[in-house]
């Protein structure tokens, strides 16, 4: 587990940071993945914990790229002139409706000219980055372990409770 965080207070309230800072708090629990330390939050909410003092902290973070096929020059410009026709089809409503007696003309341009421009500017930006990256991945941040922090002054309280649900999933597995 991750050893205890010193506590910033101002008066009573605790004070929320505006920057990025070190988690305070002593571990309660800890947990391999952040729905496990999210249901630990929420059985210490069912107990009338005050959860305003817990925080889920992401031990040892990862980057995990996970690829999802190969960037072919077909889905390249399927998703350009996917997205591009959007975009034009709503940039036409709107100047349909700023213009009520132009008819479809203005949605029929901006349909032409998002196609068009999006498809000229994805065709390029594959082009010139095609032997760099020739596949499709969605990135994730992820952490070893997630542990749960609790303010001192009720860590033995969360701890026990945590306790409690751990060996309730242990007797109905």
């Amino acid at each position: 587990m991750t050893t205890a965080f010193t506590q910033t207070t101002i008066g009573r309230q605790q004070a929320r940071p505006q920057l990025p800072t070190l988690p305070t708090g002593w571990p309660i629990g800890s947990y391999e993945s952040y729905e496990q330390a999210q249901r630990a939050v929420d059985h210490l909410a069912g107990a009338e914990f005050p959860v305003t003092d817990v925080t889920i902290v992401g031990v040892e973070p990862m980057l995990v790229e996970r690829i999802a096929g190969k960037m072919t020059w077909g889905k390249v410009l399927g998703s350009a002139a996917t997205s591009g026709a959007m975009f034009g089809v709503f940039l036409g409503l709107v100047l349909s409706l700023l213009n009520p007696g132009a008819g479809l003309v203005p949605i029929v341009i901006g349909l032409v000219a998002g196609l068009g421009f999006n498809l000229l500017f994805g065709a390029l930006g594959y082009a010139a980055n095609r032997n760099k990256r020739g596949f499709i991945s969605q990135s994730q941040l992820v952490a070893r372990r997630y542990d749960v922090l609790s303010q001192p002054r009720n860590a033995e309280k969360g701890r026990a409770l945590l306790a409690d649900l751990a060996a309730r999933s242990a007797w109905s597995h």
